[in-house]
């Protein structure tokens, strides 16, 4: 499917429940983060201190579930695959479907996604591994703190690729040119400085294979609402589930640095 309407709308009739990596190539896709009224102007302090997880593509109007500048007409309570809720830090649970949680005080945000340079890797050549397996991305909570904001405060989660040694520069000069959806890389090698123990154990998403002469290479993750979900524990949080993105209308190449 390589039109992001018709995508939103699949998945709306619930005809696509699967992570969304390589759909709608060309377009930006966008974590989901959501939250009452009265935390709002601290998780949006948390995200303009902490721009590397948490880059902001939109935020909507309060009440309104319609994100009207990047996908007019999308509706942010049935347009995700997956949705994660959480309370008072803890996940509740996973569904398809925000309407029934909806409240008219809550203001979405739409932060970058790594997906959207993965189209800029894949055409210099630069394997994606997670979309070559048909995998979600592995995602690991490191050891590297945000910036604190208001009642916002957590660790920094990551996403890792295995890049060929010698194409990780390439990497690195490309994924910088998309510093609304996490930049180049926070990390590059030994995982364990960053305090990852197994990368075949991650905390979000699903192992992909490492072969010999490939190094793993970590970015800035905009799961790390949900890391800090967990520790802030607000009385209620609604993201999208890791790897379940937000297709908006924009282009990837919108979101390039000249």
């Amino acid at each position: 499917m390589d039109d992001p309407r018709e995508v939103r709308q699949q998945i709306r009739e619930g005809k696509w429940r699967r992570p969304t990596a390589g759909l709608a190539p060309g377009f930006v896709q966008t974590n989901l983060a959501i939250l009452p009224r009265d935390l709002a102007f601290d998780f949006l302090l948390f995200a303009q201190r902490n721009p590397k997880p948490c880059p902001v593509i939109e935020v909507t109007d309060v009440g309104s579930p319609e994100p009207k500048l990047s996908a007019p007409g999308a509706d942010l309570r049935t347009d995700v695959p997956k949705y994660c809720i959480y309370r008072n830090g803890a996940l509740e649970g996973e569904v398809t479907d925000l309407r029934s949680v909806w409240r008219d005080d809550l203001v979405s945000f739409l932060l970058g996604c790594s997906f959207t340079f993965e189209s800029a890797l894949l055409q210099a050549g630069v394997p994606v591994r997670h979309i070559e397996e048909n995998r979600n991305v592995p995602m690991f909570i490191s050891n590297i703190q945000c910036v604190p904001a208001g009642m916002f405060r957590g660790p920094l989660v990551v996403t890792m690729r295995p890049i060929p040694a010698r194409l990780v520069s390439r990497a690195v000069q490309i994924t910088g040119r998309y510093p609304g959806v996490h930049g180049s890389p926070v990390h590059v090698g030994d995982p364990a400085i960053i305090g990852i123990r197994d990368l075949a154990k991650p905390d979000f998403g699903d192992p992909v294979t490492i072969r010999p002469g490939e190094v793993p290479v970590f970015w800035a993750c905009g799961v790390t609402p949900q890391a800090v979900a967990m520790q802030a524990k607000p009385p209620l949080m609604l993201t999208h589930a890791p790897g379940y993105m937000f297709i908006t209308d924009l282009r990837n190449e919108e979101l390039a640095a000249s």
